[in-house]
């Protein structure tokens, strides 16, 4: 049997929910042979039916928030399509990557169905920053030292594995991409470091609560391989922890006029 679900907050219209790597949020023609799914362990755990309202892709762990009524998934689907909820991602990457920038390639949506080469090219923005980086005394690829960044990833645009194909693109591959990464330096992470995972995790997720009238902050800390990573390579400063914080809308800290 499965370990319980970590919840990080529920209340009467929404829940939000530690997704573990490698989990699938919910049955897809891409499924097959799969039996263990995020919606239907959640359900199971909570005892109701829960609406999804955005996506992580399966290797990518961190923060899910799902609906518990058609009344709170409609206007919180319509937040993430709209651009209404700030994201935040953590990631490790190959090489030292830039201080800050703003990655603006236009994307291909991968749907598994049609050849990329007929999907139209959608914008696709996101802003990274450099956090920390590590050189470490071991050859994996030409260079007899290895270098490795902490990036801070915020997606204004939501394409099929936008912070993964931006990165890579950009020359710095996420470790544990088995699609886009480098081999070499995800079978070093798996193998030296003990992580055969994809080193991408959604941190928190920040939106105007649906029903209720507050702005929900919402933080998770990363799995425990990659917190034990962040620790070895002097990185627990950036961990950020379990946290929600409610606020009142943006709205409402205007002045009136």
């Amino acid at each position: 049997m499965s370990p319980p679900l970590t919840i990080l907050h529920q209340d009467d219209h929404l829940v939000a929910v530690h997704k573990p790597a490698g989990l699938l949020v919910h049955r897809t023609a891409l499924a097959r042979g799969e039996h263990q799914f995020l919606l239907q362990r959640l359900r199971d755990q909570l005892g109701r039916r829960v609406y999804p309202v955005h996506r992580l892709d399966r290797p990518t762990s961190g923060l899910m928030v799902f609906a518990l009524s058609p009344d709170a998934a409609t206007p919180l689907a319509d937040a993430f399509a709209a651009r209404r909820v700030a994201k935040r991602y953590l990631a490790v990457v190959r090489g030292i990557g830039p201080e800050r920038e703003r990655l603006e390639y236009p994307l291909r949506e991968e749907d598994g169905r049609r050849p990329k080469a007929e999907m139209p090219a959608l914008e696709a923005v996101t802003e990274v920053r450099r956090l920390d980086s590590v050189e470490l005394p071991v050859q994996v690829d030409r260079y007899p030292r290895s270098r490795y960044s902490l990036m801070e990833a915020r997606p204004l645009t939501g394409r099929r594995h936008q912070i993964r194909r931006h990165l890579a693109r950009r020359g710095y591959p996420i470790i544990g991409d088995a699609k886009h990464g480098k081999g070499n330096h995800n079978r070093f992470f798996a193998e030296r470091l003990d992580c055969p995972r994809l080193l991408l995790a959604a941190v928190s997720l920040a939106f105007d609560h649906p029903v209720e009238d507050h702005r929900l902050e919402l933080s998770a800390a990363p799995e425990a391989s990659m917190a034990a990573l962040f620790q070895r390579f002097g990185w627990a400063g950036h961990l950020p922890p379990d946290k929600v914080r409610l606020t009142r809308p943006r709205a409402d800290l205007e002045p009136a006029s």
